[in-house]
């Protein structure tokens, strides 16, 4: 929480929020927490904490196209470039989240924690995490964040969270394990202030289908031309040739699941080819990229195929956040609950003390 000489918030929660009776995703009337939405995208990892009766009072995307999506459905336009916002103007709030971008500290072995992190995206996370000591916080990012830079990335994260006072957990989860039809492995870190009973969600072990997301009538402009198809063919057949083992990926209705879909798929579609009887194979549509990561099917897209695939690609999978979601606020929960079993022990210690 803030402590009382801390500048007042300048960003007002009715200054970011418009009509909430024409979107699609409203924020409850009596929330029972608060959180902001970081590096936001088009609110992937908030709709699971909105669903849980959470409150968001920021968020911050810089991208022009990500915020006219994120507007239409939750009726709040992002503030843009997080590295100009003063942490001090942020209002106050309890859960802190963000998929911030994967980069390289420019250590050079000073191992000074917090300081290592200046002129990334993170120190602008821990900055905040450390102005304002949220309950708890999620981040997540690609599995590669583990082994980058000879892993001295992730240390340096994970040791900045330590030094800041959180007891911090981390996990690779997998989208397929949780109800999706997407081989999409991330790296999820989740901190807290206190040290709660915390453990990551057990996968559903329930069978996938692609199938499932796909649409049964699907616009012709979908479909590859011959002349996309015969180059996907071809290149393919050259990296097996010299052993590389890239190239197209092909699925159909009975596939399991598919490989993880990029911001890079409005480009060709290699990745995530759908097979078709007498035709060439064709992409996935934006609406069916939506489902593949999980979201809602009220969920507004206002931007154009390309963008929409963009933002798609670059989003987290919604059922694995809702997974962590709740694990974390019943972590929380019990928590709260301890400490006011606490107090009320304390008053009554009091009261017996008052009467002897």
């Amino acid at each position: 929480m803030l402590q009382e000489k801390v500048l007042q918030p300048q960003i007002g929660f009715d200054d970011y929020h418009t009509d909430k009776q024409t979107i699609p995703f409203s924020t409850l009337n009596k929330p029972s927490f608060s959180f902001i939405d970081l590096f936001a995208g088009i609110g992937g990892i908030r709709i699971p904490f909105e669903e849980m009766g959470g409150k968001c009072v920021f968020t911050s995307e810089w991208d022009k196209f990500a915020q006219q999506t994120y507007q239409a459905n939750y009726g709040d336009t992002p503030h843009g470039d997080i590295t100009q916002i003063d942490e001090r103007d942020i209002p106050q709030f309890d859960v802190l989240l963000g998929g911030f971008p994967c980069q390289a500290f420019s250590i050079a072995g000073k191992k000074l924690g917090f300081e290592d992190t200046r002129g990334t995206l993170f120190f602008d996370v821990a900055r905040i995490i450390k102005h304002h000591k949220p309950k708890a916080f999620l981040l997540e990012n690609v599995k590669g964040l583990l082994s980058h830079n000879k892993k001295q990335t992730f240390q340096v994260i994970y040791q900045t969270l330590i030094d800041l006072g959180y007891h911090i957990h981390y996990q690779v989860l997998n989208a397929r394990d949780f109800g999706l039809p997407q081989n999409r492995e991330r790296i999820y870190i989740v901190g807290f202030l206190d040290d709660v009973d915390f453990n990551f969600p057990e996968p559903f072990n329930t069978p996938t289908k692609l199938g499932d997301i796909l649409d049964n009538e699907v616009d012709e402009k979908y479909t590859i031309s011959d002349r996309l198809w015969a180059s996907h063919q071809a290149r393919k057949k050259k990296n097996q040739e010299k052993g590389w083992g890239f190239g197209y990926s092909l699925f159909d209705e009975s596939s399991t699941y598919t490989s993880t879909i990029s911001a890079r798929y409005y480009k060709d579609g290699s990745e995530i080819l759908v097979a078709q009887k007498g035709k060439n194979p064709r992409k996935l549509t934006p609406r069916e990229a939506s489902r593949l990561q999980g979201f809602p099917k009220d969920f507004v897209i206002p931007v154009s195929d390309t963008q929409a695939y963009k933002q798609f690609g670059n989003s987290v999978a919604v059922s694995v956040v809702r997974e962590i979601a709740k694990e974390m606020l019943i972590s929380l929960a019990l928590l709260e609950s301890e400490n006011n079993e606490h107090k009320r022990h304390r008053v009554k210690v009091k009261q017996l003390a008052f009467n002897y």
